[in-house]
């Protein structure tokens, strides 16, 4: 029978955060999980958008399509 069970480390021994159902002196395998995983600094697209220092026409946002899909250069040769 396996259980995952929540504890915590008292600086001595395991303190179960329920109970559990076992008969005492039973043997058992604990494998130890650290659950308090430190948190990566998070990175924002637009911070990392301007680091690249891309240089470009200032109409990219409103003109995206028209550069994208070449609408611009298509009426032209119409």
């Amino acid at each position: 029978m396996g259980k995952t069970l929540r504890a915590i480390f008292d600086g001595k021994v395991l303190c179960p955060e329920e109970p559990i159902k076992l008969k005492p002196n039973t043997h058992v395998l604990i494998t130890i999980e650290n659950t308090d995983i430190p948190k990566k600094a998070s990175y924002s697209f637009f911070r990392t958008a301007r680091s690249l220092n891309l240089k470009g026409p200032s109409d990219w946002s409103a003109k995206l399509d028209d550069y994208l899909y070449r609408k611009e250069n298509d009426d032209a040769n119409e």
